[in-house]
This record gives C-alpha cells, sequence and structure tokens, in this order.
C-alpha cells in the first residue's frame, strides 16, 4: 500500500511496517515528535541517529522511544553531510501520523470492523 502525494511522489503508507523496515531511517528526539506528526520537515537538531541514506532517497522518520514509525519523507541532503550538520533540514516529510492518509485509513478500518 502506498500515498501518492503529489503527482510525481508516491511513498509508503506508514501501517505497512514490513515495507518500512526496507528503508533507511532516523530517530528523532520525543521534543521533535509533536512537530514531526503535524508534517513538519525534520531539521538536524531533533534527530539522535541516522541510517545510510542518499539525498532524494525514501527515508522513515521513528521516534527514539519506542522506534515507531512517524513519518515518510525524503531525504534533502546524503546522511554523510547530515552528520556534519548542526543546524537545517534534513527529511522533507510527506506522509505523517494524522495526515488525510492516516485518517481516511482509520476511518476505513473502522468502518469495517463495526
Amino acid at each position: 500500500m502506498a500515498v501518492q502525494v503529489r503527482e510525481s511522489l508516491i511513498l509508503p503508507y506508514l501501517g505497512m511496517r514490513e515495507i518500512l523496515d526496507r528503508f533507511p531511517s532516523v530517530h528523532v528526539d520525543m521534543g521533535a515528535v509533536k512537530f514531526v506528526c503535524n508534517g513538519a520537515k525534520v531539521m538536524r537538531p531533533g534527530i539522535t541517529c541516522m541510517e545510510v541514506f542518499k539525498k532524494n532517497e525514501i527515508v522513515v522518520v521513528k521516534d527514539q522511544a519506542y522506534n515507531k514509525a512517524l513519518a515518510v519523507g525524503i531525504a534533502m541532503v546524503d546522511s554523510d553531510f547530515a552528520t556534519t550538520m548542526s543546524t537545517g533540514y534534513v527529511i522533507d516529510n510527506g506522509h505523517y501520523i494524522s495526515d488525510k492518509f492516516w485518517e481516511a485509513s482509520k476511518t476505513i478500518q473502522r468502518s469495517i470492523f463495526d
């Protein structure tokens, strides 16, 4: 299952954990969680660790405490460069918990099980 965020961008759906595990990820501190879940780009200061990725690759954003996928986005820089940054954007958030795709899925699941 995937979500089409823009005409030229299709991302894996957050509910598909087995698919998300195939992509590199970054972990964010708990202070960044609410911003990521509201669609904010992921900034370097909020990232606590990251796997290797290249610019323009799909990256999964997870929280550091529970390792839960919060968002899926596109890398704005290579991970090698991101490790040298102290500020700035690293991931362009495309699909996140609480977005229209996530909420629509919850509605569909409720109607199936009601």
